[in-house]
């Protein structure tokens, strides 16, 4: 992505998605991060532990005061055990909140960072990577995975952990009445392990694929929306809505299999509560006959067993969020180790070279889209001598979209090669490709916020003095200058509301003040009506004058206006001259003249 707008090579069907981590890959990236906060998270252990040990110690109680009913003891035995359990009920209470809340800020910390870090992957990322694996992929994991984590965080996470700790202490206290009963219950956990080893490496197989089916359909919708006018073209809206809802349906079809494949986790762990409360009673009425345990103990211990179905159920109950949150985390971890180190650094010598105009050199480019048979370009070559201009002109699908995303350095062709004057755009990283080229889309964006900070996104040293002057060359300087603020008024969402036309103005002005010697413009004003396309068409020029640039012309009068024409061809360059010499010519670009010239 450059500074001056969106560049976004053509639509492809995603071959590759980004990585996913490991569980243990995604606990110790948690661990690492909990290390750096350790007083909070000291605190959050030591509350859970002591809300967990409050809510048990009312049941060993009551166990003391069965003892003292049987033996006979004075009556402030009984007052003396109650004001004890009310104090422990309030004081648990209280851990518990503290507890609960401690989790939700730790947990929202680790979510932020998270969030953070893989937000700057993804934008570190080569832009080409982002195209091969999809958008839909990319902004599912920044956005949906986020949401599920971030859902998780505040309920289902607290939840089992705050349980697990409560199902320790809890089982603590059994072997603290009696070692036996501590046995006895301890017996159901063969079940208990049993029912997670069956339902654990089934399930998050699972909601991974159910993730990737999410993805799957976010790109579906993207890619529909974003190509709409070619689906209205090409009359492809019932082929689009097919395949958004083939997808949709098989996301469903995913969450029916992931809630039967619950129901029958949720059936084994009750089997195991049920092994585990028969055998206390059993041991417990053993020992009652033995005359080695007492009363008031083997009464306590099925109430303590029973006091583990609570969080053993909110373990259960809440897994399935938990679960998701976990392949959320683990697909989001995965980005932080997509391979973004260096890409970003750039050449030195090709930054500080890069005022003078460059020429470019296009030699034998042929590029194919994975899993597809035809390439898109075929043994294509041509040249653009410094600080002129080339036209690009041809069918819909005939490669001109992607001659100009390679000649911007985005993808890598099979064969050929793209020169910048000396430089191989292959053997620069991708700041070193940004210093060099930067391209214009018609999918241009205006971020929130004050103009100025929207325009020095392109140079952020610049002064305000020449924000204007950009401006100015673009044409947008009346406009700007009635904004109530000038270049510090709102824009974008919530703000000043800017048609098209100022929308690709300003992307324009990004463009003057980048500075790239060389300059792509992809069909960037085809949005606008035919009065704007023509004052945006002397905008371009004016903001590309001087420069190497390269127009995919989506209007013929923009071609007019280049030193020359490229007429391409599924994939090949058939025609090559002036407007004037390929008109006499007869040929194709004449044809698509003579059309054009009759539509208009």
């Amino acid at each position: 992505m450059s500074a001056t707008g969106t560049p976004v090579a053509p639509e492809t069907p995603s071959t590759a998605t980004l990585r996913t981590a490991s569980g243990g890959e995604a606990t110790r990236w948690v661990v690492a991060h909990c290390r750096e906060t350790p007083w909070l998270t000291l605190a959050t252990v030591l509350t859970t532990v002591a809300g967990a040990a409050l809510q048990v110690l009312p049941v060993l109680l009551l166990g003391r005061v069965v003892d003292a009913v049987v033996e006979g003891e004075s009556r402030s035995v009984l007052v003396t055990v109650g004001v004890l359990m009310g104090a422990a009920a309030l004081l648990g209470a209280a851990a518990t909140a503290a507890s609960t809340y401690l989790i939700g800020r730790l947990g929202a910390d680790l979510l932020a960072r998270l969030r953070e870090h893989a937000v700057r992957a993804v934008l570190g990322m080569p832009s080409a990577r982002v195209e091969q694996v999809g958008r839909g992929d990319v902004l599912s994991r920044v956005g949906d995975d986020v949401a599920v984590l971030s859902r998780g965080i505040r309920t289902a996470i607290p939840t089992v952990f705050s349980a697990g700790v409560l199902v320790f202490i809890a089982t603590v206290g059994m072997f603290g009445l009696d070692w036996r009963l501590g046995l006895a219950g301890a017996g159901a956990l063969p079940a208990y392990a049993l029912a997670l080893r069956w339902y654990l490496p089934r399930s998050a197989p699972l909601y991974r694929k159910q993730r990737v089916a999410q993805a799957d359909r976010a790109q579906a919708l993207i890619s529909g929306l974003n190509g709409i006018d070619t689906v209205r073209a090409y009359r492809l809206e019932e082929s689009v809505r097919e395949t958004v809802t083939r997808e949709s349906w098989r996301v469903r079809d995913l969450g029916i299999e992931v809630f039967r494949f619950f129901g029958r986790f949720v059936g084994r762990e009750n089997r195991a509560e049920f092994i585990g409360l028969v055998l206390i009673l059993v041991v417990g009425y053993a020992l009652l006959e033995a005359d080695a345990a007492s009363l008031g103990e083997v009464s306590a211990a099925p109430l303590m067993f029973h006091r583990l179905f609570t969080p053993l159920g909110a373990i259960m109950f809440t897994f399935d969020e938990a679960q998701k949150s976990g392949a959320s985390l683990t697909r989001l971890v995965g980005v932080l180790a997509e391979d973004t180190e260096d890409r970003l650094v750039g050449d030195r010598s090709v930054a500080s070279a890069r005022s003078a105009p460059y020429p470019v050199t296009v030699e034998g480019l042929t590029f194919s889209y994975p899993d597809t048979d035809e390439p898109v370009l075929r043994d294509v070559s041509l040249t653009i001598p410094a600080g002129g201009s080339l036209a690009l002109v041809g069918a819909t699908g005939a490669g001109k979209s992607t001659l100009a995303a390679l000649i911007a350095g985005i993808g890598t062709p099979q064969a050929g090669s793209v020169r910048i004057g000396s430089h191989d755009l292959a053997s620069l990283d991708e700041a070193g490709s940004r210093a060099l080229v930067s391209i214009l889309t018609q999918e241009t964006h205006v971020f929130s916020g004050p103009l100025a900070d929207d325009l020095r996104l392109a140079a952020p040293e610049a002064t305000d003095a020449q924000l204007v002057d950009a401006l100015r060359t673009v044409g947008a300087g009346a406009w700007v200058d009635g904004l109530p603020e000038g270049l510090h008024t709102l824009v974008g969402e919530g703000g000043e509301r800017l048609d098209v036309t100022k929308v690709a103005q300003i992307a324009l002005a990004r463009l003057v003040l980048s500075r790239s010697p060389v300059v792509v413009l992809d069909e960037s004003t085809a949005e606008a009506g035919s009065e704007g396309a023509a004052e945006l068409e002397r905008a371009v020029l004016a903001a590309c004058s001087g420069r190497t640039t390269l127009f995919v012309a989506h209007r013929l009068t923009q071609a007019m206006a280049a030193d020359s024409i490229a007429v391409l061809d599924a994939g090949r360059v058939v025609e090559r001259g002036t407007h004037d010499e390929l008109v006499a010519l007869g040929g194709r670009y004449a044809r698509l003249w003579r059309a054009w010239r009759e539509g208009s």
